[in-house]
């Protein structure tokens, strides 16, 4: 199990928690002093009043929750957020809203979720040549739809 340090940076802040043991996801809550509108096309930036130390070589990436995304039309805005292990700043979620309908964030609602995972450190090589595949250059939906 990796460990990974947080701070609460208002004693309000709620902990991430998983839904099940096998939640890759960690959901992250508003911390809110008043309840926020969403109203149809905004974007609203949501605090969780954590700041969270992601380990070297990890990466925490902030996805919608599906149900809130599917249901209610509300993700974050940039559609996944990438947090780097050098960045020691809060959390902050930034909802946007594709509905028909104003959408009310309540303090400690869950927002979206946090997933923790080990990249690799690439360098880019400049080459004349890729080598082929039988797929080729063949783009979007070349492999069936």
């Amino acid at each position: 199990m990796v460990k990974v340090n947080l701070k609460k940076l208002n004693r309000n802040a709620i902990i991430p928690t998983r839904g099940s043991v096998s939640s890759a996801g960690y959901d992250l809550y508003a911390c809110l002093e008043n309840s926020v509108e969403i109203k149809p096309g905004e974007t609203v930036k949501i605090p969780t009043g954590l700041a969270i130390e992601v380990p070297e070589g990890y990466v925490g990436l902030i996805f919608a929750r599906s149900g809130l995304s599917i249901n209610k039309n509300i993700a974050p805005a940039n559609k996944v957020g990438v947090c780097d292990s050098d960045y020691r700043g809060e959390y902050i979620v930034a909802l946007k809203n594709d509905g028909d309908s104003t959408y009310i964030v309540k303090n400690k609602d869950r927002v979206a979720q946090l997933v923790v995972v080990p990249f690799l450190d690439v360098e880019f090589k400049e080459v004349e040549n890729l080598t082929e595949t039988k797929r080729g250059e063949n783009g979007f939906g070349s492999t069936g739809v």
